[in-house]
């Protein structure tokens, strides 16, 4: 017989891996406490200052889809256990997949067999790239051939499209179709939901997620890790579960891997149930604690509100006092570095983003309007009929996968971002950008379909023209939100590749220097001025501003057809060639991006922190001239 999982995690191994993860939320703990109050202290600000004029969108925003949504729905085979079944895998706007019995069940509301959150997955269609990357995750020791074959525990598969899901420091899942077809779409749909498990959860602006997130980079780079981290995803528990099993795989390779004397192809199974078994207990003990900690620093944040509210202006006098010191200091060498070791490869390597980018955001136009003059065609008499409603409901979620991939080349433009910055998180990029084209796409359609409503309630004898009408419309804006998202999109990218070199470079020289200027903090307002954040801050504005310089150019010169401002794309669209004449990108294989806030105290710029709403005041966008559809709501954790 075989190990099992629970044989190699006994009494003594679980004490030890709680004990971990205790240890590592112990000393996590200061860090989100002192961001907690940073950020809370932000939010009053915020709502005591004078409130921003908001500018008007053309149309009204749609509310989200609700969390239990059906996005896709199929009968799908699934290898569990020891064999094939078929399942019924229903999607819904949580982003989670349900497996279900069948299609019975799953109607008369029976609890799904199974609830996949595929969080930093891997999908391959091909058994050697995903042995390949199965034997990437063994660990090698004396007790492991590296040459020795492993295959997927699956046998008698039914189909010639299968579909295999490796997840990180979990049991892998296995799909598999008959149709190509059904296959792609799977693909799709499965791709969606692990961009947004990904993300969804950390681009959150709530007090606690951008206070987490803050805490999360000050945290490593106290322990010397300034790079753009690859486990960032999921959840704030998940993500310090990924914290905890980087420093805890070394010793469960040093303790288990020598007594795994099974079969080759079994030992490897073993020994990945048992990396999934301490997962799983990871993330139980780092639940219970976060939630405690959380409450603990929103207890806090009440008491504080009432000084933070009477001593709003000594607070921020502190503040700008700390920021005069830091400057006299950092300001000069900071600049010196980011023009002398950043800003002469800015435009390069935003010329390796805005390919990729701008190919995928382009192809997604000429889908759009190639799904919009077939619904012209099909629909040019009558007025609102229940197949004119079906089709635009199957307008508002076009298969994407192909502008995805275009986005996706990111990881070949960019491999020489490692050796120049200590950059190599692209995937986070790539899936921000994805899920911003996606929102760009679903936003167009859905202002098609309110603008085709209007047209056609005006001129109900006319549908045909009604149609094209909107489509024009839709066509004009989708550029110019294209436009605007991409140079946002750009203008983050270049910050968060850039920004983690600069700070690891200027570290040893301000380290110390920044811990004795605590002591200029008065007392009682120490909990919502840090040092670290206004150091950082200040670098961020050294480098914002080679950063927007180098964007602005590129819409100067209209690259990819880029508007510089609103009166550039009224120019264009006046002469109609947005309408008649679809750009084609000159390289249609480069592009990437995201937006900081520039602010005293920013929130780190990462790729999954970007919104449209935090751009810095020197490059304040217009308004969007799509419709806001916002994103379906982030699945459960």
């Amino acid at each position: 017989m075989g190990l099992s999982p629970s044989s190699l995690l006994d009494e003594h191994g679980s004490n030890y891996i709680r004990g971990c993860a205790e240890a590592e939320l112990k000393e996590f703990g200061p860090h989100y406490r002192t961001q907690y109050s940073v950020v809370f202290f932000s939010q009053v600000q915020d709502e005591l200052q004078q409130p921003k004029e908001k500018i008007k969108q053309l149309l009204k925003q749609r509310g989200p889809p609700e969390a239990g949504e059906v996005l896709y729905e199929e009968q799908v085979l699934h290898f569990e256990a020891t064999r094939w079944e078929e399942r019924y895998v229903v999607v819904r706007g949580n982003y989670c997949l349900e497996c279900h019995s069948s299609f019975e069940t799953f109607v008369k509301g029976v609890p799904p067999r199974h609830k996949l959150l595929p969080t930093g997955g891997t999908v391959l269609t091909t058994e050697e790239k995903y042995m390949a990357m199965v034997d990437k995750c063994f660990p090698v020791s004396e007790t492991n051939n590296v040459n020795e074959k492993f295959a997927p525990p699956i046998i008698g598969m039914p189909g010639q499209f299968p579909v295999y899901l490796r997840l990180p420091y979990r049991r892998d899942y296995y799909f598999c179709f008959r149709q190509d077809a059904r296959q792609a779409e799977f693909l799709s749909i499965l791709s969606d939901c692990i961009r947004h498990q990904n993300q969804d959860f950390l681009k959150k602006k709530t007090v606690e997620v951008q206070a987490f997130l803050k805490a999360v980079h000050l945290y490593r780079q106290e322990k010397g890790s300034y790079d753009s981290w690859k486990m960032l995803i999921g959840s704030d528990v998940r993500v310090l579960a990924n914290l905890v099993m980087e420093e805890l795989l070394p010793s469960l390779e040093k303790d288990m891997l020598p007594h795994l004397k099974a079969r080759k192809t079994e030992r490897k199974r073993v020994w990945f149930a048992t990396v999934e078994a301490a997962y799983i207990l990871v993330q139980e003990c780092l639940f219970e604690g976060m939630s405690a900690l959380k409450e603990e620093c929103r207890k806090a944040a009440h008491q504080q509100e009432v000084l933070i509210r009477s001593d709003m202006d000594q607070i921020l006098n502190s503040r700008t006092y700390l920021e005069g010191k830091l400057r006299a200091s950092v300001l000069e060498p900071a600049e010196k570095f980011c023009s002398e070791g950043v800003q002469p490869y800015l435009a390069s390597v935003l010329e390796e983003l805005m390919g990729p980018i701008s190919s995928g955001f382009q192809e997604a136009r000429l889908l759009s309007d190639s799904q919009m003059d077939q619904l012209c065609q099909d629909f040019q008499e009558g007025g609102v009929t229940n197949e004119l409603k079906q089709a635009l409901a199957k307008l508002s979620r076009p298969n994407l996968l192909s502008c995805y991939q275009r986005i996706n080349s990111l990881h070949d433009q960019l491999h020489d971002l490692q050796e120049r910055f200590g950059f190599s998180n692209i995937s986070s990029l790539v899936h921000s950008t994805q899920i911003d084209l996606q929102q760009l796409v679903e936003n167009a359609a859905y202002t098609f379909h309110l603008l085709l409503y209007k047209d056609i309630e005006d001129n109900p004898g006319n549908a045909c023209s009604a149609m094209e009408k909107s489509r024009h419309k839709v066509l004009k804006q989708y550029d110019y939100d294209s436009s605007t998202a991409r140079k946002r999109i750009f203008h983050a990218a270049l910050v968060g590749i850039t920004l983690p070199h600069i700070k690891k470079t200027l570290a040893p020289t301000y380290k110390t220097a920044l811990q004795g200027l605590k002591q200029l903090i008065y007392a009682d307002y120490s909990n919502f001025v840090h040092v670290h954040n206004i150091y950082e801050g200040i670098l961020l504005q050294s480098l914002d501003k080679e950063v927007i310089k180098v964007v602005e150019e590129a819409a100067r010169l209209k690259k990819h057809n880029l508007f510089t401002d609103t009166r550039d794309f009224l120019s264009q669209s006046s002469s109609s060639s947005l309408l008649s004449t679809p750009f084609i990108p000159s390289n249609p294989a480069r592009m990437l991006g995201f937006p900081g806030q520039l602010q005293t105290q920013p929130e780190t710029p990462t790729f999954i922190q970007i919104h449209p709403e935090t751009q810095p005041e020197a490059e304040l966008q217009p308004p969007s001239l799509l419709s806001q559809r916002g994103p379906p709501g982030w699945g459960a954790r």
